[in-house]
């Protein structure tokens, strides 16, 4: 074996600069390629030594953080991300009262004022045409935004950090791994959907399941098959044709979007009982492994409501959810140095 042209140390600059994200907004995931979101996670790998003792990448960069809606992961983690990088966060956490939104000030100036404070935005919204109005607008106007979760329909970082995950988990590779989307609501389930693109991208096969009236939205489904993108759809399944259903396609994961209902939604109480059809319990996946061979992973964005699934998977192998948490800093670490640039 002859030595290559290429043969060097590892620099992280190398794999952030090849992400292609420097300088772009982050909102649809089918923007990037499998390179380059490898890119992103070699990036993120290389990283995570330095989740607690940080580094000097973005010193002198500042993040501010606009969060119309409540969050407790994607806000902490980005700010955590930007500050173990050695920057600054600025964070408005309810600007409906502690802004200028209050003064009716509209999204497109917050924005556009807030940029000359700040490198990146990360932000979530409620409407996301609202967002992506805003957003197209500012273009060349004002710095990158990340969408920390946009309506209903995406939550790139998000899904990253889910498809990340899996990736760490099975051995740096999704191609051909067999992922199930499952919820009543797959209409709302913006993460599950950022999830989804990203796994596309990845090359993985993708399997919904969920309630016929509340299907994926047409603006994501069109993207997948514009991709290319391996998938399928199941429709209104009970648990005894779930199980079923993962033991003949010989699935690897199942991720669970979690409840997109608030708790003071008169529609909750109805999501609630058709999730006992998405039940996932403990002894059906020690059925399902007996019958593949497989620990089947159990992912969930999180945060969890009782009825979505057995507690007691919090302690066997099939756990991904909390470990994911492990990794949040570190992709998000190598998502902000690749959107801010470090060159």
């Amino acid at each position: 074996m002859s030595i290559s042209n290429n043969f060097k140390a590892k620099d992280i600059r190398d794999h952030l600069e090849a992400t292609g994200m420097k300088g772009r907004n982050i909102t649809f995931l089918d923007e990037f390629s499998k390179e380059q979101i490898t890119h992103l996670f070699k990036a993120a790998e290389m990283l995570e030594p330095f989740m607690r003792t940080g580094t000097s990448l973005l010193k002198g960069k500042t993040l501010y953080t606009l969060f119309f809606q409540p969050s407790t992961r994607t806000r902490c983690s980005h700010e955590n991300a930007m500050i173990r990088l050695g920057g600054q966060v600025i964070t408005e956490s309810d600007p409906l009262h502690n802004s200028s939104v209050a003064k009716n000030e509209s999204l497109y100036d917050s924005l556009r004022t807030t940029s000359k404070y700040a490198d990146v935005i990360v932000m979530r919204h409620p409407d996301d045409k609202e967002a992506l109005g805003a957003i197209e607008h500012l273009t060349g106007r004002g710095v990158p935004v990340i969408s920390g979760g946009y309506g209903h329909v995406t939550h790139p970082t998000q899904g990253l950090l889910d498809s990340y995950t899996c990736w760490r988990a099975f051995n740096n590779e999704l191609e051909g791994k067999k992922i199930v989307i499952s919820t009543p609501d797959l209409s709302r389930a913006r993460s599950g959907q950022s999830f989804a693109l990203a796994l596309a991208s990845m090359g993985a096969h993708i399997i919904y399941t969920g309630a016929s009236e509340l299907a994926t939205p047409e603006i994501v489904r069109n993207k997948l098959i514009a991709m290319g993108a391996s998938f399928e759809e199941h429709f209104d399944l009970d648990q005894a044709a779930h199980e079923k259903l993962f033991i003949e396609k010989g699935v690897d994961l199942v991720y669970l979007p979690g409840c997109s209902v608030k708790k003071d939604d008169p529609n909750r109480d109805d999501f609630m009982k058709k999730m006992d059809n998405y039940y996932l319990g403990l002894d059906m996946l020690e059925r399902v492994r007996a019958a593949t061979g497989k620990i089947v992973g159990v992912h969930h964005s999180l945060p969890r409501n009782p009825g979505e699934f057995d507690f007691a998977i919090d302690d066997s192998p099939h756990e991904i959810y909390f470990k994911a948490l492990e990794f949040s800093v570190a992709l998000r670490m190598a998502l902000l140095a690749s959107v801010v640039g470090v060159h």
